[in-house]
């Protein structure tokens, strides 16, 4: 009954800074050129700044939210609303140019990338940085109950193949995340293009949905803030929200390697207002700007005069901001291209559907 109130607590007390949140948008219309219309995921700012940055400039944001790539992907591809501004992932970047729905930056108007830490710019999948500029970064690992499990009894993938954690972890649910655990845990490249190991992995990941407690998204933080779950897989900046809240929690990357994923700010060829979309780049990429967005968010900001602007906790602390040499086994996501991309998927789905299968065969 308890867990229940706090749950009806926290919904109302959503819904309320949520009306209040998009209240401030109301008198903001698309096509206006004193509005601008950003496309985020779920979370990914702190609403303080949008209020501060309508303060300063003028403008009236328009926020939207997405739940994936794909589905923001697919909003843009369809051109009905005009995103001035969007914050997709580093593979989904390259596929955004390769399909010509991105708009080619324009660094006359830009100020601050001074501020970038040059490790983050020039990645593979925009090496010049000609459509995006880095937003957060992060890693991809595991979050743990040190009094469950204690310190240092997790530290690699192949620790969740552990027969003791039969129906224990929560997974993400994603492809790209879980394929990958299974192709770096056997030694591949979580970017493997040769099929025949793509499906070897593909099968090896079955036999890790015994340890399965549940595959899910967003509900996974309540989880394991409660202790309904002592062990999950999840990105470093969920974990940072977990670890606030819950002292017994420990988050480790994984020393196989991992994945270095990158979120990066981009204007698409939808832009109705490129003057506002540059003032919220140049917005963005203030120092006390990007510390104060890190500190809500909980991610790593790539804005190295931010850092200095952050407590010492939370920039030395090895899991959220890793050693170059940790770094070093960290991959960043290729884009598979549409074929290869839909094998991970469906082995994926195959590995989800054995989960469930199991489950109602008890």
């Amino acid at each position: 009954m308890k867990r229940l109130t706090m749950l009806i607590g926290t919904i109302v007390v959503s819904c309320l800074v949520l009306f209040g949140f998009r209240k401030s948008f109301e008198t903001a219309t698309a096509g206006d050129p004193q509005t601008i219309i950003v496309y985020n995921w779920g979370d990914y700012i702190d609403p303080e700044l949008i209020t501060q940055f309508e303060q300063e400039t003028g403008y009236k944001v328009i926020y939207e939210t997405f739940d994936s790539n794909e589905a923001m992907l697919t909003k843009i591809k369809q051109g009905g609303t005009n995103y001035d501004i969007a914050i997709p992932s580093e593979y989904t970047i390259h596929k955004m140019v390769e399909e010509n729905l991105l708009e080619k930056l324009d660094y006359s108007k830009i100020k601050g990338m001074e501020h970038i830490d040059p490790r983050f710019l020039h990645q593979s999948f925009d090496p010049d940085n000609s459509y995006s500029i880095p937003y957060f970064w992060g890693t991809l690992g595991i979050v743990y109950n040190k009094k469950v499990y204690p310190e240092g009894t997790i530290s690699e993938w192949r620790d969740l193949w552990n027969a003791d954690l039969k129906d224990s972890i929560l997974f993400i649910d994603g492809a790209r995340e879980m394929m990958g655990i299974a192709l770096q845990t056997q030694g591949h490249s979580l970017n493997e293009k040769d099929e025949a190991i793509v499906k070897e992995a593909g099968k090896f990941l079955k036999t890790l949905m015994p340890n399965a407690k549940a595959i899910i998204a967003d509900e996974m933080k309540t989880y394991m803030i409660q202790g309904e779950a002592n062990i999950a897989v999840t990105f470093s900046g969920e974990a940072s929200k977990m670890l606030s809240e819950n002292e017994d929690l420990a988050y480790v990357v994984p020393s196989e390697g991992t994945n270095l994923w990158f979120d990066n700010i981009v204007i698409p060829k939808t832009v109705g207002n490129k003057e506002g979309a540059y003032a919220f780049i140049n917005f963005m990429l203030r120092p006390e700007i990007a510390a104060k967005n890190a500190q809500y968010v909980g991610y790593a900001t790539p804005n190295k005069d931010a850092i200095a602007l952050l407590p010492e906790e939370i920039t030395s602390d090895g899991s959220f901001y890793p050693s170059e040499e940790a770094m070093e086994k960290m991959e960043v996501y290729d884009n598979l291209g549409t074929d290869l991309l839909s094998l991970y998927n469906d082995l994926f789905l195959e590995a989800k559907i054995f989960k469930i299968g199991r489950a109602s065969c008890r």
